[in-house]
């Protein structure tokens, strides 16, 4: 599918001095507008890719090429034109998240994306750039409009998760006499702390992703002539994620500590555990003992012929298993 992004006439805006984006999706068969600014190629077949083709005089690149790993063959200039891809964090269909390349080229006064996911930031800047004022006028400030979406979309998936894993910490961290019988409870912490940790692991490696588009652009924005409130814009936006990038090194970090004390956690349950069934033979040993002696079948035993010895044997039994407990709680082991 092919989405074109034109600018809409200033004469039809109450301010000529604003810009607006009109969406439309090409039918099947038509040429491409020669004033388009915004060019979306989702999930295009090898058709649409030549129709862009042979407008721009470029190369779309293939599914198979946005995947590359190297730098050189993700940021790259070629016959006049700027190609970088980046991999951006977008939900699935199960709503779980993912991470997908997408590539933007930037060639003359058109932008072009090619995608083949739904980065949520797509549509929050189209239905942004569908306003008055909601971008620039040209594609360069189309595209740091875009980029600067993608990274406020990160910022807000950093910081919900971020008030997730406080939560996550509060519970692990309750107090102490509802430690015991919290089997299900760590369960569940342990299954969250993996999922919004490869949140963050997937937002960093976004992060990393953009930041070296941002180098890559601003030493292209040294060697050619483009406004200086563009270059200061890649400029703030590249702080920006810097400090994302620290936000989500912490959090990466606190998700570990509490991987880590959740696992102590456990552990000290089960060591509790444990020490209660060691206490427990120990108490019941000298009463089996007892039982074990008066329990042999030999002649010649005295006692068996004691009246008495039957209930003392029995009251034996229990100041013998009493006796240990008592000890037990004097040393506060229990």
């Amino acid at each position: 599918m092919i989405v074109v992004y034109r600018m809409v006439d200033p004469m039809k805006l109450d301010d000529a001095n604003v810009c607006r984006l009109e969406r439309q999706v090409l039918p099947p068969g038509e040429t491409l507008p020669a004033d388009a600014v915004w060019i979306d190629l989702v999930a295009p077949t090898r058709e649409e890719d030549r129709l862009v083709e042979q407008h721009l005089g470029i190369e779309i690149p293939t599914r198979e090429d946005m995947e590359d790993i190297e730098p050189s063959e993700l940021l790259y200039s070629e016959n006049g034109a700027r190609y970088m891809t980046v991999r951006l964090l977008f939900a699935a269909d199960s709503d779980e998240p993912d991470i997908t390349a997408v590539t933007f080229i930037l060639k003359g006064s058109a932008l072009v994306t090619v995608r083949y996911d739904e980065p949520r930031a797509f549509a929050m800047f189209a239905n942004r750039a569908g306003k008055q004022g909601g971008c620039g006028a040209s594609a360069e400030e189309v595209f740091a409009g875009l980029i600067e979406t993608i990274i406020d979309r990160l910022a807000e998936v950093l910081q919900a998760a971020g008030s997730s894993i406080d939560r996550i910490s509060h519970a692990v961290f309750d107090v102490a006499d509802k430690m015991t019988g919290r089997h299900g409870e760590y369960q569940k912490t342990l299954r969250d702390l993996g999922r919004y940790g490869t949140l963050i692991s997937m937002s960093r490696e976004s992060l990393v992703s953009i930041e070296r588009l941002l180098l890559f652009l601003s030493v292209v924005y040294r060697a050619t002539r483009v406004p200086v409130e563009l270059r200061e814009q890649v400029r703030t936006t590249l702080r920006d994620l810097q400090s994302l990038e620290e936000h989500a090194t912490f959090q990466s970090g606190k998700i570990q500590f509490l991987l880590d004390a959740t696992l102590g956690l456990v552990n000290l349950e089960q060591n509790n555990i444990i020490k209660l069934f060691s206490v427990m033979a120990v108490v019941f040993m000298p009463p089996t003992l007892i039982a074990s002696i008066y329990g042999m079948n030999f002649k010649d035993m005295p006692e068996l012929e004691l009246w008495f010895g039957y209930p003392v044997a029995l009251v034996a039994m229990v100041v013998a298993a009493i006796a240990p407990y008592l000890f037990f709680r004097w040393k506060r082991w229990l």
